[in-house]
């Protein structure tokens, strides 16, 4: 398995022809997930745009289409804080799925609920990915060359799963259960790749991270002060969504993109620049750790892969290949 880097200043214009290809992007009506949208398309994919709101997904989908008049999109709706939803899109994808970006979520809002009684941020940026993916695998099992690329963040560093409190009741902080939500995605990403491998599928699973890029999820997540930093920040700090999506974007189209790795900024500290593997933190590789989230997630969703479990002796992938 090669573990070489991205080519520096890897950008869109690198994409390969995508022609033939079924994309489905999540969170695809603005920031980063329109864009992965729209790359994709360019580079020729069929590309399923999905919205929560039926009518944002529309108007990203003229947006789109007065950009590039000839792009084969469509908007679907999928609302993946509630787990209904999840299952009626999935029904609904009757095609072999080539490429699965997980890109939807939302960022430290006040406390509430999905539908389902989950705590919003788990229940939509991990369980719902969670939930669309297994839901997807025989969809998925039916390309040659298929991709799944959960988006996290470097929050993820900070996070945990709070499994005695998980929706928040006892104590609730938005950056908290953000980070646990950022922190799922990665042991969801890294089991997943084991589990794909133990079985013998030509399915890849990597993560990707935008570093700090400005989008409008700073701005519709956050409340009061937090909300206020975030937006001068945004314009001080901040790179800009086109070289953010770049991460993932690499990661669900490179032919040197492999199934384990984390793809994030070459700038300090990843929070800007073009692509390269970084790593994730340490205990988010513990295939036990891992394992026990895995088994949660299946409880809570019902929704359950039929993949064997990597056996304890399995030797690590995701170690060497996220290794610059």
């Amino acid at each position: 398995m090669t573990t070489a880097a991205p080519t520096p200043r890897w950008t869109a214009d690198d994409i390969p022809d995508q022609s033939g290809r079924t994309a489905i992007v999540t969170g695809a009506n603005s920031g980063l997930g329109y864009i992965t949208a729209r790359e994709l398309a360019r580079r020729g994919a069929r590309v399923i745009l999905t919205a929560r709101d039926a009518d944002k997904g529309r108007a990203a989908l003229d947006r789109l289409r007065g950009e590039l008049p000839h792009a084969v999109v469509e908007p679907r709706t999928l609302d993946l804080a509630d787990l209904d939803s999840v299952h009626t899109f999935a029904d609904g994808i009757d095609t072999p799925v080539d490429v699965l970006v997980n890109n939807a979520g939302i960022m430290m809002p006040p406390r509430s609920l999905t539908k389902q009684g989950f705590e919003s941020q788990f229940g939509t940026n991990h369980l719902g990915h969670f939930a669309l993916t297994g839901l997807l695998l025989e969809r998925l099992k039916g390309s040659d060359d298929a991709r799944v690329v959960t988006v996290s963040s470097t929050l993820h560093k900070n996070g945990t799963i709070h499994y005695d409190d998980l929706d928040g009741a006892r104590s609730y902080s938005p950056r908290g259960f953000y980070a646990q939500s950022k922190y799922a995605n990665v042991l969801f990403g890294l089991e997943l790749d084991r589990r794909l491998r133990a079985n013998a599928l030509h399915i890849r699973s990597l993560l990707a991270h935008p570093g700090y890029s400005a989008t409008n999820l700073q701005a519709s997540g956050p409340t009061g002060l937090l909300k206020t930093i975030l937006k001068v920040t945004n314009r001080l700090v901040a790179q800009d969504a086109e070289t953010g999506t770049l991460n993932q974007l690499y990661a669900a189209t490179s032919p040197h993109a492999r199934g384990g790795q984390f793809i994030g900024p070459d700038g300090r500290n990843e929070s800007k620049g073009h692509p390269t593997l970084v790593h994730p933190t340490p205990t988010a590789t513990n295939p036990e750790a891992a394992q026990r989230l895995w088994n949660l997630s299946a409880q809570l969703t019902g929704v359950h892969y039929d993949l064997a479990t990597p056996t304890p002796h399995t030797q690590d992938p995701t170690a060497p290949a996220t290794t610059p």
